[in-house]
Parts: C-alpha cells; structure tokens; sequence
C-alpha cells in the first residue's frame, strides 16, 4: 500500500489521470467505460434491490456487499452514459475489493485530483460526486457490521 490511506489500486489510477495531458483524459475516461463490467446475470432483475443514485442525470444503480472484511460493489450504468459509465468504472476498479477505512479514506475531491473537473460539465461532477459519497456511506455502514 502507497503512503495514502485509500487503496493503492486507485492510487495508481489517479497518478494515470494526473500525468495525461487534459485533452487525453477524457479518452482514458471512456477506456474505463468500455472496461466495466456489466452486471452479473443474478442481478439484472435485481434493481428494485440496488439503491438509485438520484443527483446522476442517466440512470445508476448501485448495490455494496461485504466479504471477508472487503466491499465489493456492483454498478449499473447505461452505456449511453459513458462519462458517468467511466467514472463508475474508476470507483470499481480503485475501491472493489478494498477494506471499508480504506474506501472511506478516498477524497471526497476525487475527480479534481484527476483533472476531470477541466473536462466535465459541473451536472455532471455533481452525479459523481453523489456516486462515490454513497460507495464511501455504504462501505461505512457495512463496516460497522464487523
């Protein structure tokens, strides 16, 4: 683990952000778009069970489970969203499988550490933020199940 608090893996990923010229981050943005996975098959009829992010514009659902002390999430993003799509798929790939202080421990200025504040509407910074302020709640609340 990196002298940071919240999981090296999405560490990694910020440094990625923070060393690409602006006009690329938006093009790696959308690489992590097309790299989420959908939902797995059990939970494709399973949307009244996942919570609605409301302040995103497209349609997010989002659904936290704890194993073995770590969060592990599942996210479903239209793909007709991909910047929400994208993000979505930055907080999954940084924070899935990462113990909840860990997950609390990410910056609430996420997206600015990456630079994406330069190349997103301020709609649209709103939805993520109320993304990844509900992963850190639900991480939270299933580490005081422990």
């Amino acid at each position: 683990m990196s002298e940071m608090a919240w999981p090296e893996t999405l560490q990694d990923i910020i440094e990625e952000f923070e060393e690409a010229e602006p006009e690329d981050r938006l093009e790696m943005l959308l690489e992590f778009a097309m790299g989420m996975p959908d939902l797995p098959e059990e939970l494709l009829d399973a949307r009244d069970s996942m919570e609605q992010v409301q302040e995103c514009q497209s349609p997010v659902f989002l659904l936290a489970k704890i194993d073995g002390g770590k969060v592990y999430y599942y996210l479903d993003v239209p793909r007709e969203a991909p910047t929400v799509r994208g993000f979505a798929g930055i907080l999954y790939e940084g924070l899935n499988g990462a113990e909840p202080a860990a997950i609390l421990a990410t910056p609430n200025d996420l997206y600015q550490r990456m630079g994406l504040h330069k190349v997103l509407t301020p709609l649209r910074l709103r939805g993520l933020s109320a993304l990844l302020g509900r992963m850190k709640r639900n991480a939270e609340e299933l580490g005081n199940t422990l």
